[in-house]
C-alpha cells in the first residue's frame, strides 16, 4: 500500500481552512479569495510572487486552491476544474451516468467496464482493505445508506437491517479483471463507496498536474478533510498550521505545527452525528459491528507524503483504536505521523508529532 506510491506533491493555500474533525488547519493570507467559483490572478506588490486562487463546490464540499508562481494562469484552474468534475462523476456512487454508479447498479449481475482512473482507485481501495484487514472497506455503502448519518439519519436502525447491510459489506466480493478493465460486485445490493479515498486521490492527481506545470508552491484544500501543502511559502518559510479543538462547539485552537511538502488528513466524531440515549452515533462506521465506532476517540489526524494514503489511514486506523493503530502506523515503511485525541482530551502522538507540535491549550495534554 505504501511501498509503491508516488510521493505526494504538496500544495498550500494561505486560507483559514477547517478540518471539521480532529484538526483544523489554519493559514492566513489577507489576499486570499474564498467566495465564488471563478479564479482571479493577483500580482502582489513589493516583490511578492504572483498568485492565483479559486474556489469550487464539488464532492459535496467546498474546494479551495491557491497556487503561487510567475507562470500560473487561469488555464491551470480550468484544467483542475475539469479534473475535479471528471473524477466526481466517475467516483460518485449517486451520480447517474457515472462509472461507480453503473458498477453498483450491476451488482450481482454483470461486470462493468471502467476507465483506467476509476480502476486505479478501486484497486487501491481493495489493497488498503487487505492491508488493514477490512477496517477500511470500500463496500461499506449498504451500511452508510442504512444509517444515513449527516443526511437525515437520526436514530439507530433495527438490528436485523444492520445485520443485512453488514452481510453485504465485504471487499473480498469485488471482482476486478485488469485485462478487461472491468469491475463486478458479486452480490446483489452491494454498494461500492469510494468516499474513503476519493478526496485524497483527487488531491494527489491535482498535485501531480501542478508539478508537471512547474508550479511548486500551492495548497489543495478539499473540504478541510484532505489538505496538501506543496513546497514552502513564497518567502521560503514553512506554513504555520493551526490545530483546532475537534469539538466544534469550543472553537479554540489546541496548538500549531509547521509543515512543508506534507498532507494532513483527519477523521473524527464531531463532523456528522446524532445523539440517542446519551450516546453519540457518528459517521465512522465499523464494518465488523455495523455500528459507529465507540472506542473513546474524538479524532485522528494523519500527516503523510501522500493524500490517498492519508485519506484511507484516517478511517482505518481510527477504527483500530490507539494501541493497535499506533503499532500499525509505526510499522509503515513511509514517513507517516499521526496524533489521536481521546474523549478525555489526551493526545497520543507519534514521536515526530510530539517534537513538532506546539501545544497551546491547557485543556489538552500529551499522554505519558
Amino acid at each position: 500500500m505504501f511501498k509503491n506510491k508516488k510521493t505526494t506533491l504538496i500544495l498550500v493555500v494561505i486560507v483559514i481552512a477547517l478540518i471539521a474533525v480532529g484538526a483544523w488547519l489554519i493559514t492566513k493570507d489577507k489576499d486570499d479569495k474564498t467566495a465564488g467559483t471563478t479564479g482571479s490572478a493577483t500580482t502582489s506588490g513589493k516583490g511578492e510572487e504572483k498568485s492565483l486562487s479559486q474556489t469550487f463546490y464539488i464532492y459535496d464540499t467546498v474546494v479551495n486552491i491557491k497556487v503561487f508562481g510567475a507562470t500560473v494562469e487561469q488555464k491551470n484552474m480550468d484544467d483542475i476544474q475539469q479534473m475535479l468534475e471528471r473524477m466526481d462523476m466517475e467516483l460518485s456512487r449517486t451520480k447517474e451516468g457515472g462509472e461507480t454508479y453503473a458498477v453498483n447498479q450491476a451488482a450481482g449481475k454483470e461486470a462493468v467496464v471502467v476507465s483506467d482512473e476509476t480502476l486505479d482507485v478501486i484497486k487501491q481501495s481493495i489493497q488498503y482493505a487487505k492491508e488493514m484487514d477490512g477496517l477500511f472497506d470500500p463496500t461499506i455503502g449498504p451500511l452508510i445508506d442504512l444509517w444515513n448519518i449527516g443526511s437525515g439519519g437520526d436514530k439507530v436502525p433495527p438490528q436485523a437491517e444492520i445485520d443485512k447491510a453488514k452481510s453485504l459489506t465485504n471487499y473480498k466480493d469485488v471482482e476486478i479483471d485488469e485485462a478487461a478493465k472491468t469491475v463486478k460486485l458479486m452480490k446483489e445490493n452491494m454498494v461500492l463507496d469510494l468516499g474513503g479515498i476519493g478526496k485524497g486521490y483527487a488531491a494527489d492527481r491535482i498535485a501531480d498536474y501542478l508539478k508537471e506545470q512547474g508550479l511548486n508552491s500551492a495548497m489543495i484544500n478539499l473540504g478541510g478533510s484532505s489538505i496538501i501543502a506543496l513546497g514552502k511559502k513564497p518567502n521560503g518559510t514553512e506554513w504555520n498550521i493551526g490545530l483546532q479543538d475537534p469539538d466544534q462547539s469550543r472553537g479554540t485552537q489546541l496548538g500549531t505545527i509547521k509543515i512543508s511538502d506534507e498532507v494532513i488528513d483527519a477523521s473524527g466524531v464531531y463532523e456528522r452525528y446524532f445523539m440517542q440515549d446519551n450516546i453519540r452515533y457518528h459517521h465512522i462506521l465499523d464494518p465488523r459491528t455495523g455500528y459507529p465506532s465507540q472506542n473513546g476517540l474524538k479524532s485522528l489526524t494523519i500527516m503523510s507524503p501522500n493524500a490517498t494514503d492519508a485519506d484511507a489511514l484516517s478511517t482505518g486506523v481510527f477504527l483500530m483504536g490507539i494501541e493497535e493503530g499506533m503499532k500499525y502506523l509505526e510499522a509503515l515503511p513511509d514517513d507517516v505521523e499521526a496524533f489521536f485525541i481521546t474523549d478525555d482530551n489526551k493526545i497520543y502522538a507519534t514521536k515526530g508529532i510530539k517534537e513538532r507540535m506546539n501545544l497551546t491549550d491547557p485543556t489538552y495534554s500529551f499522554a505519558e
